[in-house]
């Protein structure tokens, strides 16, 4: 069915129908704020979709919902594990947010380390369906490694443009991958523009969060799975890490897809978490100003995956919060680095700082009253510490932890245990 179930494409600014034709990435009239939203014929898709259905099926990759994704009825996903990944109850710090059940999906499992495998799975489908010689995107590290990583499973030529300031672990990860990798000197709004560009000139296959209308379409499959894996019982909150926007976005989605298939009965609170140092999504939610044509920011933050000067998918990211009941709230640099290792010692999950600042929110948001007692919430870890050592390093820093050093005697190893 796949494709079949699509309706239109639909602008999130004025609602406009768009077909989804080749080359068609946003709203003509609203330009590149205007992002689309696939739209699916829900009756259709539930006749072969359905919990039955699920339950019955052995894939455990994202693909098992691919009656509810973008892609070709005879589509080949890669060969890659994308999606499956685990959801942990984590009931130590459960207990000290003060909520009743709190669970971590660890997307840091998926196959290059964080959840943007999810969308680049699916930007490899939609580029191949049109015979697209080069895909690209822009990132600040892990949307390229999950684009460089995905493209090299199926033998699709990549190239990728991030910050010359970008993790050298993540780096490495492209060029080990065999991308062409184009470092760009600026910031990512720089590398952004610089991809858009040559999207024009040489008619590249664009992957960038925020003009792709279909990455969300991957992302959202993160939601389905969380509901899936709770029963089909949805949580009463929902905590991610935002940058450009795309992920809240696509958990939204998923959701509201659920909601429409009548999988779940209510729609859980979505709570968006930014870096105090890049809070553009946090400082519309404040002021209420439109975020089609609020101006961009400094951005700054050691959370690089979720530093973003002008959040590409920001209308989507915003509609996740407001029509959820839900919030954004901003956590400091050094909160989210402390987070990593409380969430480690906890839980076994080792997350990079844009995960870690998921729950550092959820502390935030638990000193405001907006979670409670008796909130069952879920916590999306997205990406891996693997891929930022030096910010975990400072993390485990910033709460005293450091190894113990001894010669090779037992009698020093005592002495030192007893300190």
């Amino acid at each position: 069915m796949t494709t079949d179930a699509i309706t239109h494409l639909q602008c999130t600014i004025c609602a406009a129908h768009h077909q989804p034709e080749p080359g068609r990435y946003t709203c003509d009239d609203c330009g590149e704020a205007g992002t689309l939203d696939v739209r699916y014929d829900y009756d259709l898709v539930g006749t072969t979709l359905n919990q039955e259905s699920l339950a019955a099926n052995r894939d455990i990759t994202m693909f098992r919902y691919s009656d509810l994704l973008p892609i070709a009825p005879n589509a080949v996903p890669t060969p890659l594990t994308v999606g499956g990944t685990p959801l942990y109850l984590a009931p130590i710090l459960a207990s000290k947010v003060g909520v009743r059940s709190l669970w971590i999906k660890d997307e840091g499992r998926e196959p290059t380390a964080s959840m943007k495998d999810r969308a680049s799975a699916i930007a490899i489908l939609k580029a191949q369906e049109q015979g697209a010689e080069i895909i690209t995107t822009a990132s600040t590290g892990n949307a390229a490694a999950a684009l460089a990583g995905i493209a090299a499973s199926v033998g699709q030529k990549s190239v990728i443009f991030v910050p010359a300031s970008a993790p050298q672990a993540k780096v490495a990860q492209l060029l080990a991958f065999g991308a062409t990798v184009v470092l760009v000197d600026g910031n990512y709004n720089d590398a952004f523009e610089l991809a858009t560009e040559a999207v024009g000139k040489w008619g590249w296959y664009n992957r960038n969060t925020g003009v792709n209308p279909y990455v969300a379409e991957g992302k959202k499959t993160v939601a389905l799975e969380i509901v899936e894996q709770l029963g089909f019982s949805p949580p009463d909150a929902i905590f991610v890490s935002v940058g450009d926007g795309s992920i809240i976005g696509g958990v939204h989605k998923g959701l509201k897809d659920a909601l429409a298939l009548g999988w779940i009965d209510t729609m859980p609170r979505i709570y968006g978490i930014q870096a105090a140092g890049s809070d553009y999504m946090m400082r519309a939610f404040e002021s209420g100003v439109d975020v089609a044509t609020m101006p961009a920011i400094n951005a700054a933050t050691a959370a690089d995956s979720i530093s973003a000067d002008l959040p590409r998918d920001r209308v989507k990211a915003l509609a996740a919060v407001t029509e959820t009941g839900g919030a954004y709230l901003r956590v400091e640099d050094d909160h989210i680095l402390r987070a990593i290792p409380e969430i480690a010692a906890a839980t076994g999950v080792f997350a990079e700082p844009a995960a870690s600042a998921a729950y550092a929110g959820l502390e935030v948001a638990s000193q405001q009253g907006l979670v409670g007692p008796e909130d069952h919430v879920v916590v999306i870890s997205t990406g891996s510490g693997l891929k930022d050592v030096p910010s975990v390093l400072a993390g485990v820093s910033a709460i005293g932890a450091e190894p113990i050093r001894v010669p090779p005697s037992l009698g020093a190893l005592e002495t030192a245990m007893d300190r």
